[in-house]
């Protein structure tokens, strides 16, 4: 439990105007609070008209009032909703007459902090209501649910009681040292790891899958000028984006634009085309095209079909960071008469002015960033997730091979516990419970 004399406050919807606002403010003994802003007690999860006052008595707004007893609520702590106009400056009045009343202004994610310190939800729960709201797709909304609801958490939970157990008979053997082999071998402490480490392949790939929901794929378009980039990009958006002329180095910066590939976010990029230039703001538009190159997790080279790879892609594809997954795209097919679609694992015919094989694109783009379609078990999860998982993995694998050596085994499945705990937050550092929250939004 979280024992904090501080009551804080904030404006718990979007900037902005609109019809309702909200006012959050948690804490200890709210009584005061609610007697000067309210003038009246109120009854617990029971929805109250009330006129909001300044501490002359006279009206700030009027509207509905909700008082949560502690523990049951959003953060274990007493909560106090004003829902009154959702006008700006009527809610910074509302919420400055709340900090003259004790409360104070609440940090980022300090609503979902205090919640999680007081055992309303675990850490990826937390993260989850950062993830709901940040949202780019419904089916990442969906998982993000998933994972507020617990989904990703019990898949961990269950991980870590196994563990738990193994460690409980590996631990054992350490008081027992001349029979450790043979007791080990009748528990099945082998079978057991071995099973560990499958369940936790299935569960990062589930995971893998949640964190591209959550984070998209990051794709961009390279090649010479005048290729047919932006008209690449303008077909994938499904509307115009960037500007198309016959002028080659037409684009001179980056284009950004985000769009929806089977409800998986795709950040494509549209960049300035790669060839030497004497013109100085070209020169910066190709530099910028390097730099996103060098942030991308997939790239698509575009080639003229009537032309082929020259020596100028081929400079292009000999500059690329080494491991960087590349699909060539030849575009321009509807002036060759090109068979549209896939050709080679790496190599694809289309025509983005016709809209010819664009179909067989987006599936190929999905394909090679790792999705592997809709599926109800996926849940959003994050990079530190995935980070956690594969330092488990490693322990695991490490604890296999020092089977035979008792101490290492055990301390090695006492690792990869750790490293599993961080995800739910039974096993993490003040420092990264800080990094966080700090990354919610205000009033939550």
């Amino acid at each position: 439990m979280l024992y904090t004399p501080d009551i804080i406050a904030a404006i718990a919807t979007a900037p902005g105007r609109g019809g309702v606002g909200v006012i959050r403010i948690s804490g200890r003994q709210l009584g005061e609070i609610v007697a000067k802003l309210i003038g009246k007690p109120l009854t617990p999860r029971y929805a109250h008209f009330a006129r909001f006052k300044a501490a002359d008595g006279s009206v700030l707004d009027e509207g509905i009032a909700l008082y949560f007893p502690a523990p049951n609520s959003f953060t274990g702590e007493e909560v106090l909703e004003l829902q009154g106009h959702g006008g700006p400056v009527v809610m910074q009045m509302l919420l400055s007459r709340c900090l003259e009343l004790g409360a104070r202004f609440a940090e980022a994610g300090e609503f979902s902090k205090r919640a999680f310190f007081n055992g309303k939800m675990d850490l990826a729960q937390a993260e989850a209501v950062a993830d709901l709201i940040d949202a780019q797709s419904a089916a990442a909304a969906k998982s993000a649910l998933k994972s507020l609801d617990g989904a990703f958490s019990r898949e961990i939970h269950v991980l870590v009681d196994e563990l738990i157990t193994l460690r409980m008979l590996v631990e054992a053997t350490l008081d027992f040292p001349e029979e450790d082999i043979d007791f080990l071998e009748a528990a099945n402490a082998h079978g057991k790891l071995l099973e560990l480490q499958n369940q936790l392949q299935r569960v990062l790939g589930t995971a893998t899958q949640g964190k591209l929901l959550r984070e998209g794929m990051h794709v961009v378009l390279i090649g010479q000028p005048n290729v047919g980039k932006s008209s690449l990009m303008n077909a994938l958006a499904g509307e115009e984006i960037a500007i198309v002329t016959d002028i080659a180095g037409t684009t001179r910066d980056t284009v950004r634009e985000l769009i929806q590939l089977d409800g998986v976010p795709a950040h494509i990029i549209d960049t300035a085309g790669l060839r030497d230039t004497t013109d100085a703001v070209e020169k910066i538009g190709i530099e910028r095209t390097w730099a996103a190159i060098a942030k991308a997790e997939l790239a698509l080279l575009l080639i003229d079909s009537r032309i082929g790879i020259s020596s100028n892609d081929q400079a292009i594809l000999d500059k690329l960071p080494p491991g960087l997954p590349v699909l060539r795209v030849f575009n321009k097919i509807d002036l060759t008469g090109d068979v549209p679609g896939i050709v080679a694992d790496n190599e694809i015919h289309v025509s983005a002015k016709a809209g010819i094989g664009l179909n067989e694109l987006r599936n190929k783009l999905l394909t090679l960033v790792g999705w592997h379609g809709h599926d109800d078990s996926v849940f959003i999860a994050r990079e530190r997730h995935l980070n956690a998982i594969r330092r488990a993995q490693s322990h695991l694998i490490t604890a296999e091979n020092a089977y035979l050596q008792i101490e290492i085994f055990a301390e090695e499945l006492r690792l990869a516990q750790n490293a599993l705990s961080e995800i739910t937050g039974q096993f993490t550092s003040d420092d990264l419970l800080g990094v966080i929250f700090s990354r919610f939004c205000i009033g939550k």
